[in-house]
């Protein structure tokens, strides 16, 4: 009688496993993102609570199979909050957040890679005790440190920092939120005026260590062979470094929409994948060949870009894209990428609400495995072209460029306040290079400790194309058209994506219907 009783879409649910599973996925990153706008240490008590209440209800109501899936589904949307909950540092004396606004001395070890500047160098410290007077008292936590260039620190390395500790804030003339950036990376102090002496090296991974240092190697060798800017650009093109960037020209990359291939986010590196995936295939690669090379290159990315969150982030997005494109099945890959979520969120769940690099990247993904496929066949089919033809790579480049744009435009119109009139010429310009001078620089960097000259010869042709990026950039961003401000509400935002999902369930309704006729 129950079963009768129960609404045909919850009953599709319960009967199968895998969507059962998706929906427990869809609640936990509900009650992450619901509690990144509203929660606070003092309600973590009160989910515990509230966690048990509902264990309770599970128990008594476990035999009506939707009263306990509802209930189940409210156990793990407060799992999902209680997730953000406890990663919000405690107000106590062993943490260093309690220190804000004293003056004292920190010690400590640079616990990621250091970012290097034009002007000034910033490190990420972890603190190992406070010292106030003669009292030295053991912590936990973070701080971000801004000194000058010289001398330079490594990770690894152990310091005494004596400063005033700030809890950091935002930029007056900036839509950047500094506090949040630095939040999910787990710092929630910064030392102003510090004065740091190092104490001792080789703390930290033994494996970050050599990887951290292999990367500076390469990028010494890559300033023998290319000069500046063109040097830093392909930095920001193999592994996302752009420390070396003039500022305006970092500014140019912003107004034309093409800030995405100097970054190591999953918008960058997808669309770089499919680019070379479509390349390989029309050379002569099988798909399964090219599957298994970009696999490889992805893992070895990873690597040697050091790790780190948004590297790992980058490279889950892209093994998304190749798994869409090798298994052929939508459906799939749109539950792996939230599978991936969840994933990423029990690590990290600073990242849904406040990492707009976390958000643009699954936005892309979604928007190269859902949309990309419906601009292709309608494209296609409307000039009849084939497969075959030499047009064919350079309209993928087409439809992957404004599938990436359409599907993230609307959260960057909300989160930055800006559009770009030239995003989509200027992508089609620069993205058919971006595979060449990946591959010309890497062979470069390669030949060069062998043979110098030769790699010097290599470098050369790379820096041509690196030339044509920088022109392109500069002459497009220069123009005081090529981008507004433009910024739209977060309710319009929602409409807008809330149109965008009815488009792709349509289009992929009448798919099916189509293939059953």
């Amino acid at each position: 009688m129950l079963s009768k009783l129960m609404p045909e879409w919850l009953r599709k649910i319960i009967s199968s496993k895998s969507k059962t599973f998706l929906t427990f996925c869809f609640c936990f990153i509900l009650g992450v993102a619901t509690l990144s706008f509203f929660g606070t240490n003092r309600l973590t008590f009160v989910m515990y609570i509230l966690s048990f209440v509902i264990i309770f209800f599970i128990i008594t109501f476990w035999y009506k199979r939707s009263i306990g899936f509802l209930l189940l589904c409210l156990f793990i949307f407060v799992l999902g909050g209680l997730r953000f909950l406890i990663s919000l540092p405690e107000q106590d004396a062993a943490r260093v957040e309690f220190y804000n606004g004293q003056k004292v001395a920190l010690r400590g070890w640079v616990s990621s890679e250091p970012d290097i500047g034009l002007s000034d160098a910033r490190y990420v410290v972890s603190v190992d005790s406070v010292e106030e007077g003669r009292k030295s008292t053991r912590v936990s936590g973070k701080v971000s440190v801004k000194n000058r260039i010289y001398p330079e620190y490594h990770y690894g390395d152990e310091l005494e920092i004596v400063c005033s500790l700030q809890e950091p804030e935002n930029f007056a003339d900036s839509n950047f939120n500094y506090k949040k950036y630095l939040a999910k990376q787990g710092v929630w102090s910064v030392c102003a005026s510090p004065k740091i002496s190092a104490t001792g090296i080789n703390k930290g991974s033994f494996l970050f260590n050599k990887m951290f240092f292999l990367k500076s190697k390469i990028q010494n060798q890559m300033t023998r062979l290319w000069p500046e800017p063109a040097n830093s650009l392909l930095a920001g093109i193999l592994y996302g470094s752009r420390n070396g960037l003039p500022q305006d020209l970092v500014d140019n990359f912003t107004r034309t929409g093409l800030t995405h291939i100097v970054a190591v986010s999953g918008y960058n590196v997808s669309i770089i994948v499919v680019m070379l995936n479509v390349f390989l295939i029309f050379i002569g690669l099988s798909r399964r060949q090219s599957f298994w090379f970009l696999m490889s290159l992805i893992l070895t990315f990873v690597f040697f870009s050091g790790a780190t969150a948004s590297v790992v982030r980058a490279g889950v997005m892209a093994v998304i894209i190749l798994a869409a494109g090798h298994l052929g099945r939508v459906s799939s890959v749109g539950r792996t990428l939230v599978y991936a979520a969840v994933i990423m969120l029990l690590f990290n769940p600073y990242l849904l609400i406040w990492d707009a690099g976390f958000q643009l990247s699954f936005l892309s993904t979604m928007g190269l495995v859902y949309l990309a496929p419906i601009f292709k066949s309608g494209l296609f089919k409307k000039i009849k072209i084939k497969n075959s033809s030499l047009l064919t790579p350079l309209l993928e480049v087409l439809i992957t460029t404004i599938s990436a744009i359409v599907a993230t435009l609307p959260l960057i119109l909300f989160q930055f306040g800006r559009l770009s009139l030239v995003a989509p010429l200027a992508n089609v310009l620069v993205l058919w290079i971006v595979p060449w001078l990946m591959l010309f620089g890497f062979l470069s960097l390669m030949l060069s400790w062998v043979l110098f000259p030769l790699g010097q010869v290599l470098a050369w042709v790379a820096g041509l194309g690196l030339n044509y990026v920088i022109i392109i950039v500069d002459w497009f961003g220069s123009k005081s058209w090529s981008a507004v401000d433009f910024g739209i509400p977060a309710w319009l935002m929602v409409v807008v994506y809330l149109l965008l999902v009815i488009f792709i369930i349509k289009n992929y309704a009448e798919k099916d219907q189509s293939s059953l006729v």
